[in-house]
C-alpha cells in the first residue's frame, strides 16, 4: 500500500524529533555525568567541620569558611555593580535609542564583551581598579571585574526582557498621557522584571565559578580571617579549588573533590533559582 503525503510528513516529524532528543541526550550526559561523579568522590568531606572552620596545613586540614563566605561577597558585590549599569543600558537601547551608528556601535561593543577571554578582564581590573583607581587588591577590585565581565549578559538579558514586553501596553499608557519614562517605570519594567533578575542570576551564578579574572585583583589561598571591608583581601572557592589542586603537595583528593562539590553546589542553586524565577513567571502571566 502506497504512503501518503500525510504518512510521509508524519515519518520525517518522527524522525527529527529523534535526533533533536538524540542531540539533547548527547548534550545533557556530560554534565549528570560531572554531577554524579563530584557528588561520589567528593561527598565524603562534607561535614559541618569542613563547612564551618578555617583551613589550616595549607588547606590539607580544617574547613572551607572563608573561601564560601568570600564567594557570597564577590556575587554580591558584582550584583550590586553589574545589575543597575546593565538594566539601565538594556531600558536605553530599547526605549530610546534610534536606529543609527552609535546604536550600532553599542551593540557591536557589547556582542565583543561577551566574546573576551576572563583572563583579560583579570588584566583590565588589575591595570584599572587596583593601579589607576588605587584600590588595591581588594574585595571591591575583583566586584568591579567580574561586574564588568558580566555586564554583557545583564544587558543582553534585560533588552530581551523589555522587547518581551507587548507594545499595546506602551501604547494603552501612552494614549492616556502617561510620559515616556512613567510608561518605562511603572508599566514596562514591572513586567520584564522576572526575565531581568532571571538574566542576573545566570550572569552571577558564571561569576562565582570564575578563576581567572580574581586571581590577580585580589584572591588569597589562606587568610587569618574574614573580609572586614571592600578594601581587603579575600578567599573564594574557585581560586581555593585551583590552589588545593595544582599547588598544594599532598593534598587528599577526597579534600579537592568535596570543594568541588561545594562550588558546584553554590553555582547550580543560582542556575535552579534563575529556573524557578521563570517559571513562576510564566505561571503568573
Amino acid at each position: 500500500m502506497a504512503m501518503t503525503k500525510f504518512d510521509t510528513r508524519r515519518i520525517s516529524q518522527r524522525t527529527a524529533f529523534s535526533f533533536l532528543g538524540l542531540a539533547a541526550l548527547i548534550t545533557v550526559t556530560p554534565v549528570f555525568f560531572i554531577i554524579i561523579y563530584t557528588i561520589v568522590q567528593g561527598g565524603g568531606a562534607i561535614s559541618w567541620d569542613f563547612l564551618s572552620q578555617f583551613p589550616s596545613q595549607a588547606g590539607r586540614a580544617g574547613g572551607i569558611l572563608p573561601a564560601i563566605i568570600g564567594t557570597f561577597y564577590l556575587m554580591l558585590g558584582t550584583l550590586v555593580f553589574a545589575l543597575p549599569i546593565g538594566v539601565l543600558a538594556g531600558i536605553y537601547l530599547t526605549e530610546y535609542a534610534r536606529d543609527n551608528w552609535l546604536t550600532r556601535l553599542i551593540n557591536l561593543a557589547i556582542v565583543n564583551l561577551a566574546g573576551v577571554p576572563s583572563i583579560v578582564f583579570g588584566l583590565f581590573g588589575l591595570s584599572v581598579f587596583v593601579l589607576v583607581f588605587d584600590f588595591g587588591l581588594s574585595l571591591l577590585s575583583a566586584s568591579l571585574t567580574l561586574a564588568a565581565q558580566a555586564l554583557a549578559m545583564v544587558v543582553t538579558t534585560s533588552r530581551e526582557a523589555i522587547l518581551a514586553v507587548p507594545r499595546e501596553y506602551r501604547e494603552g499608557s501612552l494614549a492616556i498621557g502617561v510620559t515616556k519614562w512613567q510608561t518605562v517605570r511603572h508599566i514596562v519594567l514591572p513586567q520584564a522584571f522576572p526575565g531581568i533578575i532571571t538574566g542576573a542570576v545566570l550572569a552571577i551564578s558564571r561569576a562565582a565559578g570564575e578563576t581567572a579574572p580574581i586571581l590577580v585583583v585580589g584572591a588569597a589561598f589562606l587568610l587569618p580571617g574574614l573580609p572586614q571591608s571592600p578594601f581587603d583581601q579575600f578567599m573564594a572557592l574557585p581560586y581555593h579549588l585551583y590552589t588545593v589542586a595544582a599547588h598544594v603537595p599532598n593534598m587528599p583528593k577526597e579534600t579537592v573533590w568535596g570543594v568541588a562539590l561545594v562550588l558546584l553546589v553554590v553555582v547550580l542553586s543560582f542556575d535552579v533559582l534563575a529556573s524557578v524565577i521563570r517559571i513562576k513567571t510564566r505561571q503568573r502571566k
